[in-house]
């Protein structure tokens, strides 16, 4: 039996490691204030407001799971 192993990080300094972490963790942050952000924009949005774009109040957290992450 034959196991394939592989390291993410093989055959890089830890300068480019920790650029590697630092670059995700900032593409994660950002996806984060947007996913916050359209949150807290649909939950101030009138049910009105939210009937009229075809928006169900149970639907707004899914939603903006959406705009931010895109799945």
């Amino acid at each position: 039996m034959t196991t394939l192993t592989t390291t993410v990080f093989a055959r890089t300094s830890l300068r480019d490691r920790f650029e590697t972490i630092r670059t995700q963790m900032a593409k994660n942050a950002s996806k984060r204030k947007v996913y916050l952000t359209t949150l807290s924009e649909l939950e101030r949005t009138s049910a009105r407001d939210l009937q009229n774009l075809g928006i169900a109040p149970s639907s707004i957290r899914q939603i903006a799971h959406k705009a931010a992450y895109g799945f």
